[in-house]
């Protein structure tokens, strides 16, 4: 016979695995509600098509090069140096219809790497498994952000480049991720997502930039909230099973994403530089982390990556020193989105 005391252990350590379970099972439960919700708010919610939703030919879309309205939102650090200041107006039009059109270019080419990734990893996902029919829709609203970045840059200025060269030619490797280390696939994911979020919110709490612009904003911002909240939420569910090996290496990986991920979306490339005539020693001050505009956008623009990372056990004093290092950390949102003055 089994003494006492090891019956009553056995019992509380069987007892603790069934409460486990059933935190998983109600967890699980929650997550397929969550997908569930996401996909029928892709299927009957809003969702926008490049070509049937945006006006392109309507005369308040027009945006030829002299439209005094093309300037350069405040969020933009550019547009509060002394050198974009002292340029003529219409020489200030020029260099803010191209930045625009290079950021939206760069936009366009990180949506493509989306899609490289994430049919890589629909493919190793099971039958069954509810994430395929949300991811896959994500996909296809990815596919409709595409062709509707690509009409503006192909309108507005055809001439720039996008994102930097190693930048792009890198996506092809990174998209392998998919598959090969999903979990990183999705921080890479919301690198790309959150900055690009984060700033189209600034300009439009700020007032806008021009009907074109604004109203392509409007379509992406509707269908990216989906994407982040999936991102999140498939982060959150997987973290639990994770390695403590996979956890830890997220966890010092995840910055140095994160200020990749800003620099090549944020950082005017060398040839979008040269053609918007922004001189060597302006470009360098304007995007360092000497300058506390670019430093306080890149924080702001981390603020739910970090409550996200903070959730999963990601942020510890192992690897916040590597936050601070790259300039990634700051406050936590309190809630996605929360604006940048609130969270400051």
């Amino acid at each position: 016979m089994q003494a006492p005391a090891i019956r009553r252990s056995r019992r509380r350590a069987a007892a603790g695995r069934v409460t486990t379970l059933r935190n998983a099972d109600s967890a699980g439960r929650e997550y397929v509600d969550t997908l569930r919700t996401l996909s029928e708010a892709s299927s009957t919610g809003p969702h926008f098509e490049a070509f049937k939703d945006i006006a392109w030919d309507s005369p308040a879309f027009a945006a030829p090069a002299d439209d005094p309205r093309w300037t350069l939102p405040d969020v933009d650090p550019l547009s509060r140096t002394d050198w974009f200041r002292c340029l003529p107006a219409t020489e200030q039009r020029r260099v803010a219809r191209l930045r625009i059109a290079s950021i939206t270019k760069t936009g366009s080419q990180f949506e493509q790497l989306l899609l490289l990734g994430g049919t890589q990893f629909l493919m190793g996902l099971a039958n069954e498994n509810p994430e395929f029919r949300y991811f896959m829709h994500e996909l296809t609203e990815e596919t409709h952000h595409i062709q509707m970045f690509q009409e503006f840059t192909n309108r507005v200025a055809p001439e720039v480049h996008g994102g930097p060269t190693l930048f792009i030619k890198s996506f092809p490797l990174v998209g392998m991720l998919g598959s090969l280390w999903p979990s990183l696939f999705f921080q890479i994911i919301l690198a790309g997502e959150e900055p690009i979020d984060h700033i189209q919110k600034s300009i439009m709490r700020g007032g806008g930039i021009h009907p074109l612009t604004d109203r392509i904003m409007e379509i992406h911002l509707a269908e990216e909230a989906r994407h982040i909240g999936f991102a999140h939420a498939w982060l959150r569910r997987h973290a639990p099973r994770m390695s403590r090996v996979n956890r830890f290496a997220l966890g010092v990986t995840t910055p140095l994403i994160m200020r990749i991920g800003f620099w090549g979306i944020v950082v005017p490339s060398r040839q979008d530089a040269k053609a918007m005539g922004i001189p060597r020693d302006v470009l360098r001050e304007t995007y360092s982390m000497r300058n506390p505009d670019f430093r306080r956008l890149l924080s702001d623009a981390c603020a739910d990556v970090r409550a996200l990372a903070d959730a999963n056990g990601m942020r510890t004093r192992f690897t916040l020193w590597w936050w601070r290092r790259t300039g990634t950390d700051g406050r936590p949102s309190r809630y996605r989105s929360e604006p940048s003055r609130a969270a400051a």
